[in-house]
């Protein structure tokens, strides 16, 4: 796992308060929502907040590839590395 992606784990859990939870219990393929993790709209809101507070990169909420982006952690990564570098 990489360390981006332990990072963007434990900040799902410390954003939402899934106390339950450890980084190693969240697969990076996991769906984030639905039948996976079982987030919700508003846990998508926190979630977005976080990561723009953490990583300094902004997320448009209105374009279409950001839920593809939210799918799972792997994707979540992929998403930040490339706004990081941007």
């Amino acid at each position: 796992m990489s360390d981006l992606q332990h990072e963007i784990k434990n900040l799902i859990i410390d954003a939402l308060g899934l106390e339950d939870l450890t980084a190693e219990d969240i697969a990076a393929d996991l769906s984030l929502f639905g039948e996976g993790l079982g987030l919700d709209s508003v846990d998508a809101l926190e979630l977005g907040l976080a990561l723009q507070k953490r990583f300094g990169i902004k997320i448009d909420a209105e374009a279409k590839d950001t839920r593809t982006h939210f799918a799972n952690v792997a994707s979540l990564a992929a998403f930040v590395s490339a706004h990081k570098a941007a």
